[in-house]
């Protein structure tokens, strides 16, 4: 597949090497369009973009292209709430239920709103059936939701919950805030800061979104298949995929019209209208990049203020880490925020955001004054993108010279 090679846009003195790197995503790791945007102290460093929104069609990749961010979603969902905490509107620590009366069925009474957003409530998988159809009746989702038990006792274990996430939060937080988490995020984030993030895309916004192209083929006979034989992350989760019953199976399988094997369906206006928080985000690199870069800065940029610096102090440290049920791996969280291995993304534990299925990132780092957002449309099939990973280690890289 051709690839257009100019690369466009800018970066800051003492930060050329992002751009090497990003340019050599498409020349040695396949990328076909991307944009990448850093901000740091206040300032944007790194703005780039290059290739194809959609190579059938021969569209560009423009400055302005969204693209679907996938989990990178989650982490806005996280912002929400913490938004929502300093005012006062909820405590973390009080049971889920305290909010949603309903939830404390099927024994989740003592579940609390950290727990969940932690990943350790044992919700990772929603069992009754859903369709695309039922999340245009949030009625039938919130049923299935009720209904749900834990798959193992609360607090006692952590387990990536992949789509159940989603409408956990949606529920809880219309009920707290009295709006849905894609109004919020549009009134009290996206909205005052200018950034071009959405959750629920406005119909007239369609052509600007980036075409997906999931693995394909290729990947799957020369990535997929071999990797199911090795001892590595991605093989012991493809295995635990494909094993009836497991967690992983459970959490990543329903609804099967928004799950791995229909990943077309992200592609259809009517999918990107909806409010689905786990995985429908749909961002610019710019926009996703600068709403990290208010949290990059104490909660602020530009006179617009989304937190206070006391608030950012709460999500600082880990208060989630070990093996994951669902992923295979370590990692952890902080009130829905992601705190990786200090050897991917970022190697200060500060840092917050969160990556998305095939690649997408935004990242924060307040002990730097840093972030990142990258957006792309070739979906990795690795569970973190090496070309996301390329792209944060040189941006880290550059800082020791500046």
């Amino acid at each position: 597949m051709a690839v257009a090679l100019d690369i466009h846009g800018e970066v800051a003195p003492g930060f050329e090497a992002v751009a090497d790197t990003f340019r050599a995503n498409f020349t040695e790791r396949r990328e076909v369009g991307a944009a990448v945007s850093c901000w740091h102290r206040g300032e944007r460093v790194v703005d780039l973009w290059a290739g194809w929104a959609d190579p059938a069609a021969k569209t560009p990749w423009n400055a302005d292209t969204l693209g679907i961010v996938f989990s990178a979603t989650k982490g806005l969902v996280a912002l929400s709430f913490l938004m929502l905490a300093e005012r006062g509107a909820f405590d973390y620590d009080q049971p889920v239920a305290e909010y949603w009366p309903e939830f404390a069925e099927a024994g989740k009474g003592s579940i609390t709103v950290r727990q969940l957003l932690n990943h350790r409530s044992g919700l990772c998988a929603i069992d009754a059936p859903l369709t695309i159809e039922d999340f245009h009746h949030p009625a039938r989702v919130e049923a299935a939701l009720v209904a749900q038990k834990p798959l193992w006792p609360p607090g006692e274990g952590q387990g990536y919950h992949a789509i159940s996430y989603g409408p956990f939060a949606a529920a809880l937080f219309e009920r707290i805030a009295g709006t849905t988490l894609g109004a919020f995020l549009r009134d009290e984030v996206a909205g005052p800061l200018d950034a071009d993030v959405f959750l629920g895309l406005p119909e007239e916004l369609n052509p600007r979104v980036a075409r997906l192209l999931p693995p394909g083929l290729r990947e799957k006979l020369f990535e997929i298949l071999p990797a199911l034989f090795t001892d590595s992350t991605e093989g012991r989760l493809y295995r635990q995929a494909l094993k009836r019953g497991s967690d992983t199976q459970r959490a990543t399988s329903n609804p099967a019209e928004l799950g791995a094997r229909a990943l077309h369906n992200y592609d259809r206006a009517d999918v990107r209208a909806l409010e689905l928080p786990w995985a429908n985000g749909i961002a610019s690199a710019r926009g996703l990049a600068k709403i990290y870069a208010a949290l990059a800065g104490g909660g602020s940029l530009g006179g617009v203020q989304l937190l206070k610096p006391e608030s950012l102090e709460l999500v600082r440290e880990r208060q989630s880490y070990g093996p994951d049920r669902v992923l295979q791996k370590t990692l952890g969280w902080s009130l829905g925020f992601i705190k990786e291995e200090p050897h991917l993304f970022s190697p200060n534990e500060a840092a917050i955001g969160h990556p998305g299925a095939g690649g997408a990132i935004g990242l924060a780092d307040p002990s730097e004054e840093l972030s990142v957002a990258y957006v792309m449309n070739r979906m990795d099939t690795r569970l973190r993108s090496p070309r996301a990973l390329a792209l944060c280690q040189s941006l880290y890289g550059c800082l020791s010279g500046l």
